[in-house]
């Protein structure tokens, strides 16, 4: 007996969510490559350096020790320790390790604190372009992303003079992402400074996603939690440490959020696998050589990406400082983004992000990673110069 097709069963909140092309990028270029294609990958932001040995070992030691059990739902005391003194060191800011809740890295944190935060129609404010996911996360939550568009000549910055004008009655939240994806943008401290001004003044939180700290090239870096108690901060290991399949994040909240943080993490997520937590130990207290290694490679990366695209004719208007990605403006060639993005991976062999992906104040534009080697990057450089100069003789 063959059962009827159910109809409507899915939510109308999930049939209408839009893709993650750089994940449907990243497909693609695979069905490719199980096809025979060579393919250069630029589009995901995922480091291509291994995890290092003390940290694996670290982990390997937990299991052999028996550490596979649930932990306490904010995370090994430990961990939340080390955590809570590397932002000490790094940043001078005091914070207690009930602060911290250790998740399963920072997408389940960031979905707690708007789970946390967001009634029916509260507005947060974000910059545009964006990370991907952001307005996913509030508008699957009933929340109304809020898109301040930023100037490219000034880094994409989101300032705070311009936030004022978006406010309104319904603001909950104010999102930064520094340094950003994908726009490699550091934030100033006078920035952070004035937005933290603005979160004191109408008694808003800042939501800070600082997964890419470490990750700077020039100039200093700075967190939230320098000029504000107001703020969540997120986190984790995927970026800086090489972990992403780890899955290792955590949450910086205050200390009045603490519960209701607590409290949703024991419904949704339990806690994060124990194992690997006590890897996230080894990776903030062992040896940080391995780290700097991979930030001057990166660094030189950057540089030898930046001239390339600029000499094949795409706009790179304020250097970016930090991260792993240039969003180069590409609109001599193409305004459809996603378009341009299949025909370069079609006919070039090269994956690269849609700027679409990351709002329309990125349309246009194509987001490059250098989390790849420099041979392959410079493979991936000669294919796309190849390909713009086709390009300019249609």
């Amino acid at each position: 007996m063959f059962s009827k097709k159910l109809d409507c069963i899915l939510s109308k909140k999930s049939e209408d969510i839009p893709p993650f092309y750089v994940m449907e990028v990243l497909e693609s270029a695979q069905a490719l490559e199980a096809e025979g294609r060579n393919i250069i990958h630029l589009e995901i932001g995922e480091p291509d350096f291994p995890t290092a040995h003390h940290i694996c070992e670290a982990a390997t030691a937990a299991m052999a020790r028996g550490n596979t059990k649930y932990t306490h739902s904010q995370g090994l005391l430990s961990l939340r320790e080390a955590i809570v003194e590397s932002y000490r060191q790094k940043f001078g800011v005091n914070l207690s390790p009930e602060q911290v809740i250790v998740t399963s890295g920072t997408s389940p944190g960031l979905l707690m604190v708007f789970m946390a935060l967001l009634e029916s129609r509260d507005e947060v404010i974000m910059s545009n372009p964006y990370y991907a996911c952001y307005p996913n996360f509030v508008k699957y939550l009933g929340g109304t992303p809020v898109y301040v568009y930023t100037n490219e000549t000034k880094g994409f910055a989101l300032e705070p003079e311009t936030v004022r004008q978006y406010l309104s009655p319904n603001t909950k939240a104010i999102l930064v992402n520094s340094p950003a994806n994908p726009t490699g943008h550091v934030m100033s401290a006078e920035s952070l400074e004035g937005l933290a001004k603005i979160a004191e003044e109408r008694n808003i939180p800042i939501i800070s996603d600082e997964i890419y700290q470490g990750l700077v090239y020039s100039g200093e870096e700075h967190s939230i939690l320098e000029y504000t108690d107001k703020a969540f901060v997120l986190n984790g290991f995927s970026k800086l440490y090489a972990m992403t399949g780890w899955r290792l994040g955590y949450i910086i909240c205050p200390k009045e959020c603490v519960r209701a943080l607590q409290k949703l993490h024991q419904n949704f997520f339990i806690c994060a696998n124990a194992f690997v937590q006590e890897a996230g130990v080894a990776a903030l207290k062992g040896p940080q050589d391995h780290v700097a290694e991979m930030v001057e490679t990166y660094n030189v990366r950057r540089q030898y990406v930046l001239k390339r695209l600029i000499e094949m004719g795409l706009d790179v208007r304020s250097e970016p400082m930090g991260a792993f990605y240039v969003l180069a403006d590409a609109r001599k060639f193409s305004n459809d983004s996603l378009e341009l993005s299949r025909r370069i991976l079609n006919e070039a062999g090269v994956a690269v992000t849609p700027g679409i992906d990351f709002g329309d104040g990125a349309e246009g534009y194509l987001r490059f990673s250098y989390a790849n080697s420099l041979e392959n990057i410079k493979e991936g450089m000669d294919r796309l110069a190849a390909f713009f100069e086709k390009e300019l003789e249609v």
